[in-house]
């Protein structure tokens, strides 16, 4: 993993800005096959990451060169296929989970998946994050003791984790992924919108808004102490990435 630093012994607090920098001999454009899913996102009134996120995500993830990728809320591949592109023409993982809670959006993201004949590489998960990490963290306990348990149902020690979900589960999905992180890997995530106006407390949905927003600002708050924080205000969007102190 990461190849490209600045220096030979850059200090761990200067690796977060690099990054995020906006350097890149990546194209601009987003790939065809990306585009063509964001047309299908808009017909059946889906929302992703802005396209400027997304662009420098994935020029983050082009320095890092992680050798173990969790993308958590993959959706019907959007993100995905700017990964893939990536991957297919770079230098690709060993092991890429594309995450989802429901089985609804499973067949396209096997499509995506064959289409870049990235099936050796590739696991399609679906299950709710709690439970996934739950199985994964015994999954580690086992195999540490030498049994035989197959494949772990997460990528243990990964070098990134992706994480779009829900307002209202973002803070606690972030806190529980956070230790599948390898020793310098890194989470990346999209702030969450400022509630604005008024606010019912009737109105059960906007108050999950607010709840969920007030956590990931304790999620910020409580981090600071054990990772570095660092955040790129982006075209429609805010891309923030975690990575561990020690």
């Amino acid at each position: 993993m990461g190849e490209e630093l600045p220096d030979s012994s850059p200090s761990k607090a200067d690796i977060l800005p690099f990054i995020l920098s906006k350097d890149s001999e990546l194209p601009k454009d987003e790939p065809e096959i990306a585009a063509n899913i964001s047309q299908q996102l808009q017909h059946m009134g889906l929302s992703t990451w802005s396209q400027s996120v997304i662009r420098r995500l994935r020029n983050s993830i082009n320095k890092l060169k992680p050798k173990r990728v969790i993308e958590v809320g993959a959706g019907i591949g959007h993100r995905s296929a700017w990964f893939y592109d990536l991957f297919t023409k770079h230098s690709k993982p060993e092991r890429y989970d594309m995450v989802e809670n429901g089985a609804k959006f499973a067949v396209i993201l096997h499509r995506l998946m064959t289409r870049y004949g990235a099936e050796d590489w590739t696991n399609i998960v679906v299950g709710d994050i709690p439970s996934l990490v739950a199985e994964t963290t015994a999954w580690r306990a086992a195999s540490a003791t030498g049994l035989e348990v197959g494949a772990s149902p997460l990528a243990v020690d990964s070098d990134v984790i992706i994480v779009d979900t829900k307002v209202e589960d973002l803070a606690d999905s972030i806190e529980i992924l956070l230790p599948l992180l390898n020793k310098g890997g890194v989470l990346f995530t999209c702030e969450p919108p400022v509630p604005s106006g008024d606010v019912d407390e009737n109105d059960q949905e906007m108050m999950k808004h607010v709840n969920g927003f007030n956590s990931w600002i304790e999620l910020i708050t409580k981090t600071q102490e054990t990772h570095y924080v660092a955040f790129s205000p982006l075209f429609e969007g805010t891309l923030v990435a975690f990575l561990a102190k020690d």
